[in-house]
């Protein structure tokens, strides 16, 4: 099989666009080594993780968990966790939350120690998972249409330590994953704040270059 390189990976984007989910992630597995998951057990989550466990039941799935989720998302986490039984490790900040809201305050847009409260909430345990599994395919939900950002991307982008990055559902919008959903059987969970992104249309941070 070719490798996909940034300088054919357009030709790959083009040959898979109206491939399904799981025809792409079958495509992904062939070229991976190390692959893995993330997940913020958002409201289509259980679209992706279960597209990619049914493929791979041990592939490894990572989940940043910020300490400020919802209790409907630590619900919604526990149900696919155990329902999907997923490979799956929980990387945490190194302080509780009580003590970052204590130091930090409150999670909103507006607080001037955002950024602060960005990195040590979710990039600081994201870059701990990412040194403990150097993964070569990264399997992700982005979508078009979410934000400025994943237009810009496609089905396969390279991240800028060389890592493909998989969407397998890039071109669903949310009634296509509603029907995904309902027709396997799948939880949708709409009870859902990440307080890194404060905004529906920001990015977390894990996905931005940089």
């Amino acid at each position: 099989m070719s490798t996909v390189s940034s300088n054919n990976i357009h030709l790959f984007n083009k040959s898979l666009r109206y491939e399904q989910p799981a025809d792409i992630i079958k495509f992904a597995l062939q070229l991976a080594k190390n692959p893995w998951l993330t997940t913020s057990f958002g409201p289509y989550s259980a679209a992706l993780l279960y597209a990619v466990t049914k493929q791979d039941k041990n592939m490894p799935v990572v989940w940043c968990d910020t300490g400020f989720n919802t209790q409907a998302t630590y619900t919604h986490a526990n149900d696919l966790i155990g329902g999907l039984q997923l490979n799956i490790e929980i990387f945490t900040p190194e302080y509780t939350t009580a003590f970052i809201k204590n130091t930090l305050g409150e999670p909103t847009i507006d607080n001037p120690k955002h950024e602060s409260f960005s990195e040590l909430v979710k990039l600081k345990p994201f870059k701990k998972a990412l040194r403990k599994y150097k993964p070569d395919v990264w399997f992700t939900n982005l979508r078009k249409r979410q934000t400025d950002y994943r237009d810009s991307i496609d089905i396969l982008s390279f991240t800028e330590d060389g890592v493909l990055k998989v969407c397998p559902f890039y071109h669903f919008d949310d009634s296509q994953m509603l029907d995904y959903l309902k027709n396997h059987n799948l939880p949708v969970e709409f009870d859902y704040y990440d307080p890194v992104k404060a905004l529906e249309n920001r990015e977390c941070g894990i996905h931005l270059p940089g």
